[in-house]
């Protein structure tokens, strides 16, 4: 049911979190499970929590060393934070999160949910580079969730929500979006241009892109958007060079 979903555990502490976690994939048709740089990977630890019949999720599961890598191949990717404010804004329920993927889903893009490790989360770094990200209400009496737990909420509106998109006879067609490659030099085009034409601020400048990339995300552009926006870098780069080379023959005839 969540075929072109990819589940990712950054940083993974216990094992048997993981072992839980590959459960849930499987309870929710999610066999794509990649760890980035566990701190433990234990399969004995984790097994029994996986039980025999989600055992080959787990010991299929593959492991990169960053989060760059375990993305490299997806169309977009969103992360769970139990933090807000700051570097972490406009962010997502599950519910609103998996109605925004399960389209996507449905038209054959892979797509990702990032998990951080259990006691400190994703870093300010790691969500830069995501498309979104989602946090799980609780009572105030209990923010804190459990790794497997949190998986299993957000799996579960991935697959509800897959489910209700499934509902039209009509096929659906692959888009031809970005990837995650495509998305991240993007970004770095429009830092640059951006600082270029002093618009972004020197200091804190991937704090001041983020709504940059928020846009981006929501905007999903094409390939062929995306040639156009990169030209449109170039252009502006062109130019702010070009300012900058007659103010400095100008100051050098005074």
């Amino acid at each position: 049911m969540l075929d072109g979903l990819r589940l990712v555990l950054v940083h993974t502490r216990f094992p048997e979190n993981i072992g839980s976690a590959a459960r849930a994939c499987l309870n929710m048709g999610c066999r794509d499970l990649v760890l980035v740089a566990p701190e433990r990977l234990d399969l004995e630890r984790a097994l029994p929590l996986a039980t025999v019949h989600a055992k080959d999720i787990l010991t299929s599961a593959r492991v990169v060393g960053d989060l760059p890598e375990a993305l490299a191949d997806c169309a977009a990717a969103y992360g769970t934070t139990a933090r807000l404010g700051g570097w972490r804004q406009a962010v997502s329920t599950p519910r609103t999160l998996a109605a925004q993927l399960a389209p996507r889903l449905e038209s054959g893009e892979r797509l990702a949910l990032v998990f951080g490790p259990e006691d400190q989360g994703l870093t300010n770094e790691e969500t830069m580079i995501l498309d979104g990200l989602c946090s799980i209400p609780t009572a105030v009496e209990g923010t804190s969730l459990n790794l497997a737990q949190a998986v299993m909420v957000l799996l579960y509106e991935c697959f509800e929500a897959r489910r209700r998109a499934s509902q039209p006879a009509s096929p659906a067609h692959p888009r031809h979006g970005l990837d995650h490659q495509e998305r991240e030099a993007l970004a770095a085009a429009l830092r640059e241009a951006l600082l270029a034409i002093g618009y972004l601020k020197e200091q804190n400048t991937d704090y001041w892109l983020l709504p940059v990339r928020r846009t981006l995300s929501r905007l999903d552009p094409t390939r062929a958007e995306f040639n156009m926006l990169m030209g449109v870098c170039r252009q502006i780069l062109w130019l702010a060079g070009k300012t900058g080379k007659a103010i400095r023959d100008t100051r050098e005839t005074l």
